[in-house]
């Protein structure tokens, strides 16, 4: 895979850490509503999509996630699931970050050690 290739797809990496953040605190802020159900994408599905050249629609499929316990008023908002998932996101996205800034130092480092030869 080329350096182009790899930032595109750390491009993807971030841009689907940054959609679930949101979709986390969306339902962080919506615990108390009533009838509200936790909604979450595939992350690894949809980074595997990226990789495989079948990412035609930028926006990741969104899904509400079964088998979570429902409160009586309708609910299955958790925030212990969710905390979770804030923290583990939040981590992937640091790790992107720096993934990138890697890319960036290697592609420096080829210029500036590309223009020393023949001298």
């Amino acid at each position: 895979m080329d350096t182009g290739s790899h930032l595109k797809l750390l491009e993807r990496f971030l841009d689907l850490s940054s959609y679930r953040q949101q979709l986390v605190t969306t339902n962080i802020a919506n615990i108390d509503t009533p009838g509200y159900h936790t909604r979450d994408i595939d992350f690894r599905g949809e980074l595997r999509r990226a990789m495989n050249g079948m990412d035609d629609n930028p926006s990741p499929v969104v899904s509400e996630i079964p088998g979570l316990i429902e409160r009586p008023d309708g609910n299955n908002v958790s925030i212990d699931r969710e905390s979770l998932l804030l923290a583990e996101n939040q981590l992937q996205f640091r790790l992107g970050v720096e993934l990138v800034k890697n890319e960036f130092a290697m592609l420096k480092m080829a210029i500036n050690e590309g223009g020393k030869g023949g001298t």
